[in-house]
């Protein structure tokens, strides 16, 4: 029988570039002809998923086998690929949403804030086989998601200005109804009556927008962690993937003694999303337990601390540290793209480390 995080995955978002000036293309159509990839609700915008891995090693390899295909596609029409959270463009012009039944109706119900949904993100699947334990384990793990929102951030750039935020892809995906932290709630009945009621009422068209920071997925036997931008460094999200499992195979540790589920207010786990969003690594964040502020280094060793037992039992440790390493030595996303010198730079250093093995 497969146990919690055994198995592990990753869907993967970008955006569709002119090869040279770096604005946005709507050329999904024509990248996916040829391409290992999947649509997504914009024109410009594509997404991938790896298989059903168990390690790291097999998933990075499949993940830049997926960049691979995506790139040589787009080359051919002088195009090129983006893994961040948006880039300079995302926001400045409407954008006609992806032919699809499904994203045509969600463009008439949500108007503006379709228009203005051309952000990317990096979503880890991690294999949960028992839906009531994966609301559970989505909600012990809450309390960590802004740590891991600060490791990614990559999207400060919106509507070609500089926004003041390192994730400003949070702060657009926030209006929605169904984002934020993991509601209270235990088991998968009780899930599901919510979202039925917010099927029934309208709010959403189907389960697959229920957008909260970490979900039981509407697809697969998994816990999906979505709070994290795209990254364009593939080192990133291997780091991610191993943080994520370490958290979920801990929070389902937890859950098999007994231990009771945290409990922290809702307002205050969504300024812990917030202020990730705002700072990145570059300031502090917020303890929903504590009820305090630390800086952002302080709160990153106490995930390192609390996840050490798990990745340690997988052989992970070493590589999540190395990881680690070399994301605080060459910094965020975020922070590299604010030393550009224009808005082509920005994008056109984004489409080399996408490509970057």
């Amino acid at each position: 029988m497969v146990a919690v995080g055994d198995t592990i995955g990753v869907e993967e978002e970008f955006h569709v570039v002119n090869g040279e000036t770096g604005a946005l293309e709507p050329a999904a159509r024509r990248v996916l002809r040829t391409a290992d990839a999947e649509p997504e609700l914009h024109r410009s915008m594509v997404e991938t998923a790896s298989a059903v891995q168990t390690d790291l090693v097999a998933l990075r390899a499949d993940l830049l086998e997926k960049r691979k295909s995506l790139i040589e596609a787009s080359a051919r029409h002088g195009l090129a690929i983006v893994a961040a959270g948006s880039v300079p463009g995302s926001g400045a012009t409407a954008s006609r949403v992806y032919p699809n039944e499904r994203y045509e109706r969600m463009a008439q119900e949500y108007r503006q804030l379709v228009d203005e949904q051309q952000v990317a993100a990096c979503q880890v699947q991690i294999g949960v086989p028992d839906r009531d334990q994966a609301v559970r384990i989505s909600r012990r793990i809450r309390d960590w998601l802004p740590t891991l929102l600060a490791l990614s951030v990559s999207s400060p750039y919106f509507a070609g200005q500089d926004t003041g935020y390192a994730s400003y892809r949070t702060i657009v995906t926030s209006r929605w109804p169904t984002v934020g932290p993991p509601p209270d709630l235990e088991t998968a009945a009780q899930y599901d009556r919510v979202v039925d009621t917010l099927v029934e009422s309208g709010v959403i068209s189907d389960a697959g927008m229920v957008y909260f920071d970490a979900r039981p997925s509407a697809r697969y036997p998994t816990v999906e962690v979505r709070v994290a931008d795209s990254c364009p460094h593939i080192d990133d999200v291997i780091l991610l993937a191993s943080l994520a499992r370490g958290l979920v195979t801990v929070a389902a540790e937890e859950d098999d003694a007994g231990r009771p589920l945290p409990e922290a207010p809702q307002v205050l786990l969504r300024a812990a999303t917030w202020r990730a969003a705002r700072s990145g690594l570059g300031g502090h964040l917020v303890d929903p337990q504590t009820r305090t502020a630390v800086p952002a280094g302080v709160r990153i060793d106490a995930l390192l601390r609390h996840v050490r037992p798990a990745l340690e039992r997988r052989g992970e440790w070493e590589t999540a540290l190395d990881l680690l390493g070399d994301l605080r030595s060459r910094g965020t996303s975020a922070t590299r793209q604010r030393k550009a010198a224009s808005h082509q730079e920005v994008v056109l250093g984004l489409v080399e480390e996408t490509g970057r093995s």
